[in-house]
């Protein structure tokens, strides 16, 4: 949850610092990080030129959609999630930018680092927000809570140039809540003993869970604030919206969060996917979006430490119809070249011919590479999981272009991502 005309005027003031003086921050062990306009910040700290003009980040052919935007894009209505062509009628001075993915996951993968370097209980929640369990590393840094969020934030802007937000707060809930409200560049800290002077006169809008359609529901009834639904006696709400979310919005709207900080979130899969701008027939241009495709993926697994087992890939026709198919390898791996062997045999054989929409790789049933069985010695893979690994440390050192297929260096159709972005 943002900023917005909801929020009782001067509630966040309340919990920002005054004169250099935070709220107090005796039990708040939670912290809640949340990059800028991570993927738009990213590119203006790659062109400062930038800096003062509208940027949007996304598919910037017809059916592209926005990933992110900066602040000045946001003054002119652009959101993350919304079609490119929408926020060019809403900003088209705009620079509209494609996304540069493996560059977000360098950048998210030193953040993450710095986080892990405070404290071992960091849970990532996506490429660019995490939440950290302070409590154990307050004697060994000599701070408070909200002396290791000015940490965090000092640190990730000096070693990456860009900014980030930080929600302080004794509950994984109130943490999030409040680094949403504190956007841009900004820190709150939500003192244990204010969580209900802080969450009451927020709106039911702001409980974890509450969409539009349950927030217009709630509304309905009466319940327009976090008070009204604390206020509520429980028998009753469980009869005007059912069991299970009454008892989950009633403990929130008492400030009750129990969750723990989760550091080890084991991924059940890694893939990728794209759509065209244009629908394809050929299946050449299909299997060279899958090489890039598998390319991508097998990187991520590497970077990652994994292996999987299990190779799948969906198909999406033009008439939005879409299938997926899948094949279990007798061993895992992380080789390129046989994620896509497995691919272009699953399209040659299980796909019927027919105008794709988009295409895309995911790999599943994963492990560590470590402990996973590997590869035989002197098999043909080792050879190419060796020349994959150098390529890595080349892309890291010299840029995501450094070394790519060959194939990957003709011209490659239109595409645009597709993907479920995360509201900003």
């Amino acid at each position: 949850m943002g900023r917005s005309a909801n929020l009782p005027r001067g509630l966040v003031d309340r919990f920002r610092a005054r004169d250099g003086v935070w709220p107090d921050d005796t039990g708040c062990r939670m912290l809640h990080v949340d990059m800028d306009a991570f993927y738009a910040s990213v590119e203006i700290r790659e062109r400062p030129e930038l800096a003062s003009v509208p940027v949007v980040v996304g598919g910037v052919s017809g059916r592209g959609v926005v990933c992110s935007a900066n602040y000045l894009a946001r003054e002119y209505g652009v959101r993350s999630a919304m079609p490119t062509a929408h926020a060019r009628r809403l900003a088209p001075h705009a620079v509209y930018l494609p996304p540069q993915f493996d560059l977000y996951q360098e950048v998210s993968r030193g953040v993450m680092a710095i986080f892990r370097d405070i404290t071992p209980l960091v849970e990532p929640l996506s490429l660019d927000e995490a939440f950290l369990d302070v409590g154990g590393a307050l004697r060994r840094l000599g701070l408070t809570p909200g002396g290791v969020g000015e940490l965090v934030r000092a640190r990730v802007f000096d070693a990456f140039g860009v900014t980030c937000s930080v929600g302080v707060a004794s509950t994984k809930f109130l943490a999030k809540l409040s680094s949403g409200m504190c956007k841009p560049d900004g820190m709150m800290v939500v003192p244990a003993s204010a969580s209900l002077e802080f969450l009451h006169p927020l709106p039911v809008s702001a409980l974890w869970g509450v969409g539009a359609k349950t927030a217009a529901r709630l509304e309905e009834l009466g319940l327009e604030r976090v008070s009204d639904v604390a206020a509520t006696p429980l028998p009753r709400l469980r009869r005007l919206i059912g069991v299970a979310l009454a008892e989950h919005l009633h403990a929130l709207a008492a400030g009750v969060d129990d969750r723990a900080v989760v550091p080890v979130s084991r991924e059940k899969s890694i893939g990728a996917e794209e759509t065209f701008e244009v629908d394809h027939y050929d299946r050449a241009v299909l299997r060279l979006e899958l090489l890039r495709l598998s390319e991508r993926s097998a990187g991520s697994l590497r970077g990652k430490g994994l292996v999987g087992r299990t190779i799948s890939i969906k198909v999406r026709f033009s008439d939005f119809t879409t299938i997926t198919r899948s094949r279990t390898l007798p061993v895992a791996t992380d080789v390129t070249q046989e994620i896509y062997r497995t691919a272009v045999e699953l399209l040659d054989t299980q796909v019927p011919p027919g105008a794709v929409r988009l295409i895309g790789v995911r790999i599943e049933g994963l492990d560590n590479a470590d402990s996973a069985q590997q590869l035989i010695f002197d098999a043909p893979e080792r050879g190419w999981r060796e020349a994959e690994q150098a390529a890595d440390q080349a892309r890291s050192r010299f840029g995501s272009l450094a070394v790519r297929p060959a194939s990957l260096l003709r011209n490659s159709p239109e595409r645009t991502a597709e993907f479920e972005p995360k509201p900003e």
